[in-house]
């Protein structure tokens, strides 16, 4: 088994990402396509497609294969690969482990796809070496995954890791999505900054943000980041408020978890340490001392490959003798 190669895919909403590496996990090469809509067999085909075109780029056959890796932005059955609900592409109670064995003949392994973006920094990316990781997305919205002496923690119902919905201001809080109010979401999501950077504006604060929306009808996470760079004080105190959010939140999480890394990703994460350090200062404030001086807060390093690779990692863990599929 160890001179073969796994495949793994991350599918998105807008787009899958999929590609083939060594056990070691080297990059042999990978692959990006839009995401097919319509009934779930449509995303199916394009899994199969593109695996038969990613085999002859790298001149090998499926019996190369150990496995392919899957993660999916849903709530699933993790044991047994079954989908509950993907709702951007309209799927419930799919049944994808089974499918994709009967489609691709190779074993077939499923997660939520923070996770998979989770297992794959800690395997070739910022996680590197470590074994005990907070990982989280800030985008849209803020997705995570608790990794655990080396493999995902999924938690009694595989529910673990939702760090978006950590309520962290329960009195004046904004509703998030899940109809809950003030969840770390609502506060320090790219769309939480987007919404504060508007809201500066319609109050009539003194922000370049004016001049902003005027020109494009729209403010985003990252013309509030670059307001911010130049000086301008609202945008500054906006990513404060952020940096609060984020360290108060992540601080209670290393309390209990004791993490070696928190590496934190998503677009919002390209800013850098001028966006991560309110985050490591407010983290320092309310962590224990001794968990605040051994835990390293860094940037994700591998983009859009993490989810793949991680998905890649799931046919490591089951390929190597002795293991339970992280059970």
């Amino acid at each position: 088994m160890d001179n073969q190669y796994y495949a793994g895919i991350d599918l998105g909403g807008t787009s899958i990402k999929m590609g083939i590496c060594s056990p070691d996990g080297q990059i042999i090469c990978e692959r990006e396509q839009a995401t097919p809509q319509g009934h779930y067999e449509n995303v199916l085909e394009a899994f199969q497609q593109m695996l038969h075109q990613l085999l002859a780029e790298a001149e090998l056959s499926p019996k190369d294969l150990a496995g392919v890796g899957v993660g999916v932005p849903a709530l699933l059955d993790v044991e047994q690969g079954n989908v509950y609900e993907i709702v951007n592409l309209g799927w419930k109670n799919v049944p994808l482990k089974a499918e994709l064995e009967k489609r691709l003949g190779l074993p077939s392994y499923v997660d939520n796809d923070a996770n998979t973006a989770a297992l794959g920094e800690m395997w070739q990316g910022a996680g590197k070496c470590s074994r005990h990781l907070i990982c989280i997305t800030v985008g849209t919205g803020i997705g995570g995954g608790l990794i655990i002496n080396g493999d995902i923690y999924h938690g009694a119902l595989g529910l673990a890791g939702e760090i978006g919905h950590m309520t962290i201001r329960p009195e004046g809080g904004l509703l998030c999505n899940c109809g809950k109010p003030g969840c770390l979401e609502t506060e320090t999501s790219a769309t939480a900054i987007a919404y504060y950077g508007r809201k500066a504006v319609d109050e009539q604060q003194e922000t370049r943000l004016t001049q902003t929306l005027k020109q494009q009808g729209v403010i985003t996470a990252k013309d509030v980041i670059d307001a911010a760079r130049s000086g301008d004080v609202v945008s500054v105190k906006i990513l404060h408020h952020v940096g609060y959010y984020l360290g108060l939140a992540l601080a209670q999480m290393s309390n209990v978890l004791n993490p070696e890394k928190i590496v934190i990703g998503g677009g919002v994460s390209k800013a850098g340490d001028f966006f991560l350090e309110p985050i490591r200062e407010n983290f320092i404030k309310y962590a224990l001392n001794k968990v605040s001086e051994t835990t390293d807060i860094v940037p994700a390093t591998l983009g859009n490959k993490a989810g793949w690779l991680g998905a890649a990692w799931l046919v490591h863990r089951n390929s190597r003798p002795g293991q339970n599929g992280g059970k």
